[in-house]
């Protein structure tokens, strides 16, 4: 039988409820099942794509806040430093703005190299002041990322793979953002659920009908063993 190809799995909009907020435990059992590393990469805090490995039952392979972590399961590599886009924050809110998350803000708790600003937030003066300390603002269509201009999810790829031992070309990626575009570029098969953005759908090699964590299974079954 032939082996399964190596995962590279986005968690927002693409392992989610139909109405997108809450993972679709519908997903655990076949990653679980997955015959080949699989990739947690996600705009997320570090600590929630870890703790998903480990509630899933899988080795805890993480691309976290767009590329800024990297967990090998061995080692963790930070390819940025949270201080320049905590000092957006900081003259953002002397702006008369927030993050829009509330006095305990644990969207940004654990957050080791990038701020997380609520969608209901204006963009416009957060991309301003951001540009002003020379980085980007992404949206991923959940929150709006102050992030290092060069850390992607595709680089945190290729780290993984280089650490696990496979081949990033013979992976299958699934996203539904823009942040995802760098996976895909990187993989050698992407899929974009059905409620991804343009851009993402864009880039992907494949753009599926069904949406979220839908979306997501049937990608899944359609490479299963073709690895």
């Amino acid at each position: 039988m032939t082996a399964d190809p190596p995962l590279v799995l986005d968690i927002d909009g693409t392992l989610t409820r139909p109405e997108g907020w809450g993972i679709d435990p519908r997903v655990f059992d076949p990653i679980r099942d997955w015959e080949a590393p699989v990739v947690i990469a996600t705009g997320k805090a570090f600590p929630y794509p870890v703790a998903l490995c480990h509630f899933v039952g899988i080795p805890e392979l993480v691309v976290a806040e767009n590329g800024g972590v990297v967990y090998t399961g061995d080692d963790v590599f930070f390819t940025a430093d949270r201080a320049a886009a905590q000092a957006v924050l900081e003259d953002y809110r002397a702006a008369g703005y927030s993050t829009g998350w509330g006095p305990e803000n644990t969207v940004n708790r654990w957050r080791e190299t990038e701020i997380a600003v609520n969608l209901e937030q204006p963009i416009e003066p957060l991309r301003e002041i951001a540009a002003a300390h020379g980085l980007e603002v992404v949206d991923t269509g959940y929150a709006y990322h102050v992030k290092d201009t060069d850390p992607n999810k595709g680089d945190g790829l290729e780290t993984v793979a280089e650490h696990v031992g496979f081949d990033p070309e013979a992976a299958v990626a699934v996203g539904d953002s823009i942040n995802d575009v760098s996976t895909f570029e990187v993989a050698g098969r992407s899929f974009a659920v059905a409620n991804a953005d343009e851009t993402a759908k864009a880039a992907a090699d494949e753009v599926l009908e069904e949406a979220h964590a839908d979306g997501t299974l049937a990608a899944l079954e359609q490479v299963r063993g073709s690895g």
